[in-house]
């Protein structure tokens, strides 16, 4: 059952645009520690390359020794770590000592493959409730202040407003990102769905960036459209 997400400002702005929007400015900032996790991700690994260009610090978390390799090899600190691990992710976190935790798990097939969504959601579905409490509690013991969730926009159910109550409940500043539906390499489609929201991976990869300093906490709905965002806060609950 989709649930109403209350009142939206609604239209279509490059980053920018909505960052004016919002009153904050897009100032050159100081580099921040990060701690992203799923940074060996679709979306995970051009923001990786985007936040090292920016001169941030960034610890990036995956279970895979390839990947640990491949995100070193990009000038990541690379951690193997399970998300259902509490302990070892607190040890990971701690040991960060970031200022922004990015969470950009997530556990589905290729191109989303039929056959296997079945089993694939019953596993996202764990790591958006038990995943997101392990890194909740592990970022507030960090001491970070800012904490970045990926989320949907094209099915907004109850599961999924619990799922994004727990980061905008923590005690900092939590943001949502409601993408769309992904698009680009390491996504298996090569070109967005014929039926919208849609994202590319580098367009959402770029509002986490900017969501790093940039953007006042709340939900944002993150889709393309003739190659700029449409985005959407949500002012409601």
């Amino acid at each position: 059952m989709n649930v109403g997400i209350g009142p939206l400002r609604t239209g279509i702005f490059n980053v920018a645009d909505m960052a004016i929007m919002l009153g904050v400015a897009l100032t050159a900032s100081a580099p921040v520690r990060i701690f992203l996790a799923g940074a060996g991700g679709a979306v995970g690994r051009p923001l990786c390359r985007l936040l090292i260009a920016d001169g941030h610090h960034v610890v990036g978390t995956t279970r895979s020794a390839d990947k640990a390799a491949m995100l070193s090899a990009m000038g990541v600190e690379a951690v193997i770590v399970d998300v259902f691990d509490a302990a070892a992710l607190s040890r990971a976190v701690v040991a960060a000592r970031p200022d922004v935790v990015i969470h950009q798990l997530t556990d589905l097939p290729p191109a989303l493959n039929p056959a296997l969504m079945p089993a694939a959601l019953i596993r996202n579905a764990r790591i958006r409730d038990e995943g997101t409490r392990n890194l909740v509690a592990a970022a507030v013991e960090a001491g970070a202040t800012r904490m970045i969730a990926q989320s949907i926009a094209f099915s907004v159910t109850a599961a999924l407003l619990a799922f994004e109550r727990q980061v905008l409940d923590a005690p900092l500043d939590g943001i949502i990102l409601r993408y769309g539906k992904f698009y680009g390499p390491g996504t298996g489609f090569d070109a967005p769905s014929a039926t919208p929201p849609t994202v590319h991976v580098d367009a959402a990869a770029d509002a986490a960036r900017h969501a790093v300093t940039h953007l006042a906490p709340g939900r944002y709905a993150v889709t393309d459209q003739d190659g700029t965002f449409a985005c959407q806060q949500d002012f409601g609950r």
